[in-house]
């Protein structure tokens, strides 16, 4: 679907050498042109016009002074920086490009035929005038010298197996004897026009090459191909009238050539083996024209064939030059050079260049020199009218063909229709006119401008000579034509641009080769048809591509040096001024670009261009370096990469960096801008207001997508327009999740329930909306966007995305027409999150007993689509449980249950009581709350299997609510609650329910199980108790309570019910309540108790806290110490900075400087098999694993982490002691210890503010990055990255103790000191 482009032009007329050229080649290293006469040659830079060399050959005698010598072959030689010349008298000359010096390296008596270099310069063939061949080294030493002519096939010489033998075939009627005879081929000896020399051509690869020569023995050509080392391979079958022409395809797979048939001319293909293997039919008829040669581009692409027409009637002949294509197995004419009959422009060169493979060089006989430069380019219409019918033209001969895309997708070489025309046509270009932007204007091979309206398919001609005569064969009507004074080319207008519906754009070259001239053409109907041409701009630089913007009305150009310009093309006098960016740049790609387009990003307009080297510019940056096509589809951009995707990025609301980034960037999962596509596949169109993607494989074929993001995109676009159906039915077409269209906007979906429904119109597509109803918002997962849409959604609402729009959808349903709507009614209460199936059931039965309506679907339909949504089984349970055995046996029959099975069960269930029946129902379907209530309704006679259905299902708060306090049921229930918590070790709560249910003897027994004193005594209470039953209660109470260390409760106890002061004092004094225990010596009048337990319990009191004091404060720095020691050791680790080795096992970080080093290998097989081990222990084992995972011996793994646990565990162990120090100080003073008093509350205070003071040394701000930053710099080792990323793994392992990471928090409001010290 592509068509051949030109990007430049040029034609050198600067060229005055002497006598006629006869061959050329080009300098790869300075791209000037080499050209021989038959007095020597000249070398010419085409840019300058200028020749550089002009080497004579007449001088010294290699040819005759009067210019009738002829060479035969000239080839730059860059490794010896000489040109090669080879004459026909037998001479190969070397031209030194420095000196100029002539050196003759060799001489053929003969004479030469024809000379040619290997594509790697290694080899040069001659063939001699005595039909030989000589293949010789660069250095032109021999390699081999053979005859052309030889009568064996060559080592390729195929082999017969027997049963492939024509003698082992039928012959049919001539019999076994047909066999036998040899039938002798007669062929016609070469054609008149032939000029009976060999041909010469290269494999690309230099391995192979083919001589096409007149065999002497049939007068007729032969193709031979023979290898590096001069030894024959094969050699072509037998071809009736094959010609002189020869070319190898540089890719290997065939030789072109040609053969003059019965009644057609064709291009045909010859495999290496000899055998034809494809063809093509020129567009002439038999004998009207001779190819002189055929030249293959280097790329393999391209096939040039030059013609010139067979002299009859002493006319002159015209001479042409075809452009090739292959596709899908179709071969294209794309371009068609007529150089006319005039004997000066005739040609006498013509090769392709090596370097650009789209760049073709020719010579005429006037010594004019063409260079044309084409590229691929895709002609479509532009897709931004509503009624766009997405038309894509490819040329083909004086034929286009046109495709329709959005009628079809018709693959090539067919098309929707075509156009046919006098002549070949090289260019087509659409209008760019949204609403007529199928019309189309073509220029044919005579530069005559032919404009086809769509709508009327008419056909007007407005020939572009320089004559100013122009003729409308179709209409019959004459214009009048004004051109520029001077005699157009081949190709002369490029670039051609509909820019209005009677005004075109186009370039040619200017008088200088370096200039470029901008032409408008414009058509109007005055008393008949007018064009005029008028050279507005007059360009340095050659024009390499031009654009239009209908949106805009801007039209961008590029010159060869990659500068974008803006061309004011409607103002009074057309200008040229710099593109430039929001900044003001100019804008200038780094490289030309072989595509460009015009596209708005973030409201500014750019400049987007491609290279044949895949780079991908907006404006001056690079953006991309993958790209193999591109295309602009509304605000989206569109592109095929070498990763074999095609990327669909939206323009709107993003920017240039934005854009770079989102290229270069790895997509992300359900990245809805990227979708994988066929290798090599490439961009041809985008249909207008549609999703369809058309793309080409290199084979030619054609492959529609739909791109998610253009799909979505569309989608979005109807959803915000309220067009529920075209998004409907785009979404199910494309399987895109239904679930959009609410997810969208779920306000406005509600709030247009009734528009949806109307729209959709269709009970089975309003079932399939609500079966694919799903919690998940898909507008975050499925289908996510780069911006955020303005999307309202439900605020405050307790219901679930699928109830609420099944909520919405059927109270709209029941009020416009619940009998059309009755499946999807029923749809909406299956689909809920917790199915209402009982209500659908009873609409199922609600419609049984209707009368029949013409809209109401039968009950017998509407319970087939039930059991189609629900399994049947959990459909009968859910019938079973509305308690209508009519529903029941409907379901029933449906099913494929046996009657067998559900017969007796319903029969015995209709012979039980009306409540026993349904707790029997509920019971089966495990609906115990409601048996439990229907079985309460029993009366007293099941109260006994009540209390087991309680028992069993643990149903006993359902149970109590059903009977009221104080009855015997009440009780039971109690009791056997009571004995149900007790067994689960909840003895408080058991007690409380016993206690409400009277049983007194069982709540003191939980109470005391639980060592609620208070409850005891209330309990006991209760109970009676007498005063010393309830002195020895709380004697045993309190000794329980003293060993939970809870002693200011037991000393309660035994001062108010067991009456013992003392033993009470002597638990508070145990612990340290000191102020207690003064009220109570106080309260009894106990003073002897001072002296002898309070004072010696307080300085033992002191003593202890002293000691603790400094073994904490001791702790505390040893582990903060070894804390720095350790962090600098994994620091100097993470750099690289140890001498020694570092273990790289997943638990191994450092090892302390007093540690044994020990080997990775050791260090790793020691924690892998320890982790192996872990992970099979119990639960309670591994807790204690994970406790010992941080252990504090010095180079255990994991040291500073452990350090930290230990250092956080003494700090809020110190602060805890505050309120305990504080109770402390106050009795010390009262008892005249001041010097205790002070020195604890000293120690105390040192020890917090050294706790404070290190915190921030110890959790330091950064300490999360340091744990979870790799060391990656320029000081970094192989040992170092790999232990930090082993330590990465560690950080997963740390997640769960992210509290150590964290300071501990102090105490600071609490006022523990006393001032008076």
């Amino acid at each position: 679907m592509r068509n051949l482009k030109l990007l430049r032009s040029l034609h050198s007329t600067g060229v005055q050498g002497i006598g006629h050229p006869q061959c050329c080649s080009i300098c790869t290293v300075t791209g000037t042109v080499l050209i021989a006469s038959g007095y020597g040659f000249v070398e010419l830079d085409p840019s300058t016009e200028q020749i550089i060399r002009d080497v004579s050959l007449t001088t010294e005698g290699f040819l005759p002074e009067d210019g009738s010598g002829y060479v035969v072959g000239i080839q730059d030689v860059p490794d010896q920086e000489s040109v090669c010349v080879a004459t026909a008298t037998g001479d190969v000359i070397l031209s030194n490009r420095d000196t100029g010096q002539l050196e003759c390296v060799g001489s053929v008596d003969s004479g030469i035929v024809a000379m040619s270099w290997s594509p790697d310069q290694e080899l040069v063939l001659i063939i001699t005038g005595q039909q030989t061949m000589i293949l010789m080294t660069k250095d032109f030493e021999p390699v081999a010298e053979t005859p052309i002519h030889h009568c064996d096939f060559g080592e390729g010489k195929f082999i017969t197996l027997g049963w492939g033998k024509k003698e082992t075939q039928f012959h049919g009627s001539e019999g076994k004897q047909a066999a036998l005879k040899h039938k002798i081929m007669e062929v016609s000896p070469s054609l008149p026009w032939d000029d009976k020399k060999p041909r010469i051509t290269w494999r690309g690869d230099g391995q192979f090459f083919a001589v096409s020569s007149i065999c002497p023995e049939m007068g007729a050509r032969k193709v031979r191909v023979w290898n590096r080392e001069l030894v024959l391979q094969s050699t072509s079958e037998v071809i009736e009238g094959l010609e002189q022409a020869v070319s190898w395809k540089p890719s290997g797979s065939v030789i072109a050539t040609t053969q003059s048939k019965q009644n057609k001319q064709d291009v045909i293909f010859l495999e290496k083996n000899g055998l034809v293997h494809g063809e093509f039919t020129l567009p002439f008829a038999k004998g009207e024209v001779m190819v002189k040669e055929l030249h293959w581009n280097s790329d393999s692409t391209i096939l040039a064939i030059w013609l010139q027409d067979i002299e009859k009637n002493g006319t002159k002949p015209n001479t042409y030059v075809q452009i090739w294509t292959v596709g899908n197995y179709h071969w294209y004419l794309k371009q068609s050079l007529h150089f006319g009959s005039n004997e000066k422009s005739q040609i006498v060169s013509l090769l392709w260049d090596h370097e650009n493979a789209f760049r073709l060089h020719i010579i005429s006989a006037e010594w004019e020199y063409f260079c044309y430069d084409w590229f691929w380019s895709t002609e479509c219409t532009s897709g931004e009218g509503l009624q766009g019918q997405a038309d894509v033209a490819v040329i083909d001969g004086d034929t286009v063909l046109i495709t329709s895309f959005h009628q079809a997708v018709v693959p090539p070489p067919m098309s929707t229709f075509q156009i046919k025309f006098p002549r070949a046509v090289n260019q087509v270009v659409f209008s760019s006119d949204p609403e007529n932007s199928s019309d189309l204007a073509v220029i044919d091979a005579d530069n005559c401008l032919y404009i086809c309206r769509y709508e009327g398919s008419t056909k007007n001609k407005i020939k572009l000579t320089a004559t100013g005569v122009a003729e409308d064969k179709a209409k019959g009507k004459d214009f009048r034509l004004q051109v520029p004074l001077f005699n157009t080319k081949p190709l002369h207008f490029r670039h051609l641009s509909w820019v209005q519906v009677d005004k075109f754009l186009a370039v040619s070259q200017g008088q200088k080769p370096s200039e470029s001239l901008i032409h408008h053409i414009s058509v109007s109907e005055e008393d008949g048809q007018h064009i005029d041409i008028r050279q507005e701009v007059s360009v340095l630089g050659n024009i390499t591509n031009l654009c239009y913007s209908s949106k805009t009305r801007s039209c961008a150009l590029q010159t060869a040096d990659g500068q974008i310009w803006k061309y004011l093309w409607e103002s009074p006098t057309p200008a040229l001024k710099h593109w430039t960016d929001v900044m003001g740049h100019s804008v200038r790609f780094l490289q030309p670009c072989v595509q460009i387009a015009l596209a708005t990003v973030d409201k500014e307009e750019v400049v987007l261009g491609l290279t044949d080297r895949s780079c991908l510019f907006i404006n001056n940056m690079k953006v991309a370096t993958n790209i193999t096509s591109f295309a602009i589809h509304g605000d989206f951009l569109l592109l095929t990469t070498h990763s074999h995707t095609c990327r669909c990025i939206s323009l709107k609301d993003t920017t240039l960096t934005a854009l770079e980034a989102q290229l270069n960037s790895m997509p992300k999962p359900n990245d809805e801008t990227i979708r994988k596509v066929e290798r090599g596949s490439r961009l041809v169109t985008v249909v207008p207001q549609d999703s369809k993607i058309i793309l080409q494989m290199p084979r030619g074929n054609l492959e529609t997508i739909h791109h998610r993001a253009l799909v979505l995109a569309q989608i979005r676009n109807w959803l915000d327009n309220l067009m529920f159906k075209e998004a409907f039915v785009c979404m199910r077409k494309l399987r895109i999740s239904l679930n959009l269209i609410y997810d969208h906007n779920p306000k406005v979906f509600l709030e247009n329930v009734d528009l949806f429904i109307k729209q959709i119109d269709s009970v089975n597509y309003i079932n399939l909306f609500l079966t694919e109803l799903k919690e998940e918002d898909v507008t975050t997962t499925m289908y996510p966007t780069s911006h955020t849409p303005v999307k309202q959604s439900l605020q405050g609402s307790a219901s679930t995305k699928v109830d609420v729009v099944c909520d919405a959808m059927r109270s709209v349903m029941e009020d416009n027409n619940p009998d059309k709507y009755c499946l999807s009614i029923l749809t909406t209460y299956v689909r809920k999150t917790k199915p209402e199936l009982e209500i659908a059931l009873q609409k199922v039965h609600e419609l049984r007993e209707s009368p029949p309506s013409p809209e109401r679907v039968s009950a017998e339909e509407a319970l087939r689509y039930l059991m189609f949504l629900v399994d049947v089984n959990d459909l009968y349970d859910h019938s079973l449980g509305t308690y209508d055995f009519d529903l029941v046996i409907m379901v029933a029959e449906r099913s494929q249950k046996d009657p067998k099975e559900y017969l007796p069960f319903l029969n015995k269930l209709k012979k039980m009581e009306v409540n026993y029946q349904r707790y029997t129902i509920d019971k089966y379907l495990k609906r115990y709350n409601k048996a439990l209530g229907h079985l309460c309704q029993c009366g007293p006679d099941h109260f006994i299997e009540f209390l087991d259905l309680v028992k069993s299902q643990i149903l006993y708060t359902d149970a109590l609510k059903l009977y009221s306090v104080g009855t015997a049921e009440y009780k039971a229930i109690s009791d056997a609650y009571g004995d149900y918590l007790i067994s689960k070790h909840q003895y408080e709560e058991a007690g409380l329910i016993f206690a409400r249910c009277g049983s007194h003897d069982k709540a003191l027994e939980a109470f005391l199980a639980c060592n609620s004193w208070q409850q005891v005594m209330c309990m006991a209470s209760h109970l009676h108790y007498t005063k010393n039953k309830m002195a020895d209660l709380a004697r045993n109470v309190a000794g329980k309570l003293a060993e939970q260390r809870k002693y200011a409760d037991a000393a309660a106890l035994l001062e108010q019910y067991a009456e013992d002061c003392e033993e009470a004092i002597m638990l508070l004094l145990e612990g340290a309540h000191w102020e207690e225990a003064l009220r109570l010596i106080h309260k009894y009048g106990r003073f002897d108790i001072l002296e002898t337990n309070l004072k010696p319990a307080l300085l033992d009191a002191q003593r202890n806290h002293m000691l603790f004091l400094d073994g904490q404060k001791s702790l505390f720095t040893r582990h903060k110490h070894r804390l720095a020691v350790v962090r600098d050791l994994k620091e100097k680790a993470r750099q690289g900075l140890l001498d020694q080795e570092v273990t790289e096992g997943p638990d191994a970080d450092l090892f302390s400087e007093t540690s044994s080093i020990m080997t990775t290998s050791n260090m790793s097989s020691k924690y892998s098999h320890s982790n192996s081990r872990i992970s099979s222990r119990s639960s309670k084992n591994r807790r204690k694993a994970e406790r010992k995972k941080h252990s504090l011996k010095e180079g255990s793994p994991l040291e500073d982490v452990a350090l930290l646990e230990a250092l956080g565990e003494t700090i809020r162990t110190v602060d805890k002691l505050k309120s305990e120090v504080h109770s402390l100080l106050k009795a010390l003073i009262l008892f005249m210890y001041d010097e205790q008093a002070r020195e604890i509350q000293q120690t105390f205070d040192e020890l917090l503010k050294l706790m404070e003071t290190s915190m921030p040394e110890i959790w330091t701000p950064d300490l999360h990055l340091n744990a979870a930053t790799p060391a990656i710099g320029p000081n970094s080792t192989a040992n170092s990255i790999m232990t930090s990323y082993q330590q990465q793994k560690n950080i997963n392992t740390l997640t769960q103790d992210a509290e150590l990471f964290i300071a501990p928090t102090l105490m600071k409001n609490f006022q523990w000191r006393l001032s008076i010290l």
